[in-house]
């Protein structure tokens, strides 16, 4: 990463730490408090074949871009079939997933929330944790 947080910041993912998320999924953060951010947080989630994510929401909306591969996004209910430069955003509160539709190849999103004390709420269970805590587990 290039830095002047004052400035600006250049951020070479490919280099940065990953993070376990579980059921095959690990992320990358990238735009967060700490370089600087004050209004937005962003970041990438990688996704092994046929990997995907627990339905959940978040305190704020969230935009979804898939980057590789090919996915099923699934919000408030419905599944749509989503392919890399496809985007989504999701309101606050409306339930939603991404799954990777495929069993032999990996799958890429970048992810945007409107706030930098987004929380993400699983709905199974309930439990609700701010999205940067999940940072903390490096990934193999």
């Amino acid at each position: 990463m290039t830095s002047d947080s004052t400035k600006g910041v250049v951020m070479y993912p490919d280099e940065m730490p990953a993070y376990e998320r579980g059921g095959g999924a690990k992320t990358i953060p990238l735009v967060t408090p700490h370089i600087g951010a004050k209004s937005f947080l962003n970041g990438m989630t990688i996704f092994a074949p046929g990997a995907s994510i627990p339905l959940h929401s978040h305190n704020c909306e969230e935009s979804v871009l898939l980057l590789e591969g090919n996915a099923i996004a699934e919000i408030d209910g419905v599944q749509h079939e989503v392919k890399a430069g496809d985007i989504s955003w999701i309101p606050e509160g409306v339930p939603h997933r991404f799954i990777n539709a495929s069993g032999t190849e990996g799958m890429k999103i970048l992810w945007t929330y409107a706030r930098i004390d987004a929380t993400r709420t699983l709905i199974e269970t309930g439990d609700t944790r701010p999205v940067l805590a999940e940072h903390t587990k490096p990934a193999a």
